[in-house]
């Protein structure tokens, strides 16, 4: 129960600034609407709704599988590599701009479109920087197997058998 609190907490106060808070002061600046696209724009309910369930998903399996939270400060104590994880190294990351983009359309914000290219090159360069190393020393050979069987952010295509 202790860890779930812990990432709630997390939860309201990164991923919550980074995806609610944000946006909501970038739309209003007055800088941050483009013109109405109609009932188009609730297309962006989807990858917003997708990013809220991959989101979900993995703070839940940092929680149950990993013995830990999102935050930094108290990470997971066993490297987590089932479920999303393992079609990639990031998901809990792409869920969030999954949310963004899903803003970016519903609001038919360009500033939120980059936005989310801007949060996606300081995750990149979080991951990079600070994970990897850190993940690399903390669980040795076993993330440095994962790192090479798993894509940092994409999914891998498949190679066909010749």
């Amino acid at each position: 129960m202790q860890i779930i609190v812990k990432a709630l907490i997390f939860t309201i106060f990164v991923p919550g600034f980074v995806t609610v808070a944000m946006p909501y002061l970038l739309l209003h600046s007055g800088i941050g609407l483009a013109g109405d696209i109609g009932y188009y724009r609730y297309a962006g309910t989807i990858p917003a709704a997708l990013g809220i369930t991959v989101y979900i998903i993995t703070v839940y399996e940092f929680a149950a599988k990993g013995s830990g939270t999102p935050a930094p400060l108290d990470p997971p104590v066993k490297l987590v590599t089932g479920r999303l994880y393992r079609f990639t190294r990031n998901p809990m990351y792409i869920g969030l701009l999954l949310i963004l983009a899903g803003e970016a359309i519903l609001f038919v914000s360009p500033v939120l479109v980059i936005y989310v290219f801007f949060v996606w090159l300081l995750f990149h360069l979080f991951v990079v920087y600070y994970e990897e190393p850190k993940l690399s020393k903390k669980f040795g050979e076993k993330y440095l197997t994962y790192m090479q069987n798993t894509p940092r952010w994409f999914l891998k295509r498949q190679q066909s058998a010749t």
